[in-house]
């Protein structure tokens, strides 16, 4: 709870928070290598992330500050109409970068991105 609560006050207090229009940020990012496909989507992401010696950002040529938490446990469904209970999984991925990166253009950029 402790790690929530930094990362949460980090993140309001940078200004990470704060919405951008979606061309305002220059050219697209090169997405990493690799990564893994789920219900017939590519997703350029390291499954073994995150975590120490592993790759956590999904920008390729990317150098600044990354923020990473997979977050999993579970919760109760209650169908009011029914009154039947069910215990459901949550699993969940959430990442922030923010720094330099070479997009598909090849020039370079400065910028903030999220991944939820």
């Amino acid at each position: 709870m402790t790690a929530a609560a930094a990362t949460t006050g980090v993140v309001l207090g940078s200004g990470l928070w704060m919405p951008k229009l979606a061309l305002a940020a220059g050219s697209d990012p090169k997405p990493i290598p690799g990564g893994f496909s789920l219900l017939g989507k590519f997703f350029h992401v390291d499954p073994s992330s995150p975590g120490p010696n592993t790759e956590n950002s999904t920008i390729f040529d990317f150098h600044g500050a990354i923020g990473a938490a997979q977050i999993q446990g579970t919760g109760t469904g209650n169908y009011i109409g029914t009154g039947r209970h069910e215990t459901l999984n949550f699993d969940s991925d959430m990442r922030f970068m923010q720094g330099t990166y070479i997009g598909m253009d090849g020039n370079q950029y400065s910028d903030t991105f999220g991944f939820i």
